[in-house]
């Protein structure tokens, strides 16, 4: 049995698109270590006093609607009154206790590979400030961030995954740095590989960023050695908070193209080659 208690603030307006995110937000947990979701319990944070109660109604059925799409069972929650209305969920699942997949396990020679785009800390603040329409996020972001890992890690347990975790506050740059200092090895990071969702970079040229890049930044500035030309735009990418973020799947290299292969079989379309696992030191290069 396993356990995972998650929660995120609105990082949209819309009271359903919330519940979703924050539902699979805290699902993905279950997955990145194997397992699969039992029961879920509502966490809920919610201004009774400033808010009309339909809002809370609306999120919690986009939650329920997630953990359902998961196969799991929504079994109670806890709501307080609080400020600023937060949500996510306390979640059991279940894994053979032989085949926990942990973020520590990367080999050298593996291939890394990672399920979604990035940038969503950015874009989410960019929405709040009015830089970027929120009708191009609900377009062009929301569904990606809203699908479960679920699907995903199924694929990636029919072959040799060695290691695994979510993307999330940390950013792409921290939750590698775990895989790294973990596996007792050196991550490459391919930064040309990376996939953004549309206007991540256009919103950090407008001067738009997150309360999370910066110390994502001195969390791992010790142990990234970035070799590759980027614009001051381009590596605070590295840094940007995921809100329900992709897999991070850790495999042999000659297994990496059957699972990109299976990957886009089951719709999981935007699963790429970011990198790789080699000898070294552990910690991180960019290039």
């Amino acid at each position: 049995m396993i356990n995972t208690i998650d929660f995120i603030t609105p990082p949209v307006d819309d009271p359903y698109w919330f519940g979703q995110i924050s539902a699979a937000n805290s699902i993905s947990d279950i997955y990145s270590m194997g397992g699969r979701p039992l029961t879920a319990l509502n966490v809920v944070m919610f201004p009774s006093k400033h808010l009309d109660m339909g809002v809370l109604k609306d999120i919690l059925h986009g939650g329920h609607d997630k953990v359902v799409e998961a196969g799991a069972s929504l079994v109670g929650g806890h709501t307080v009154d609080d400020e600023e209305p937060k949500y996510g969920l306390c979640v059991n699942g279940v894994v053979h206790p032989d085949r926990i997949v942990t973020n520590a396990g990367s080999k050298i020679g593996d291939t890394l590979i990672l399920t979604k785009p990035i940038g969503t800390g950015v874009l989410f603040n960019a929405v709040r400030s009015g830089k970027m329409p929120y009708n191009d996020v609900e377009r062009d972001v929301l569904p990606s961030v809203a699908n479960l890992n679920g699907p995903a890690m199924e694929v990636a347990l029919q072959f040799e995954l060695h290691a695994c975790t979510d993307i999330t506050g940390f950013g792409i740059a921290g939750h590698l740095l775990e895989v790294a200092l973990g596996s007792n090895a050196r991550a490459i990071l391919k930064y040309s590989n990376l996939q953004f969702y549309p206007g991540v970079l256009d919103m950090y040229k407008m001067g738009e960023t997150t309360g999370s890049n910066p110390e994502n930044r001195r969390m791992t500035q010790d142990s990234m050695e970035i070799q590759v030309s980027l614009s001051s735009v381009e590596e605070e990418t590295l840094y940007d908070p995921q809100t329900s973020g992709g897999l991070l799947l850790s495999v042999p290299d000659a297994e990496a193209e059957g699972l990109l292969s299976a990957l886009s079989a089951a719709g999981v379309n935007s699963a790429v080659r970011v990198g790789e696992i080699v000898e070294g030191p552990p910690g991180i290069v960019v290039a």
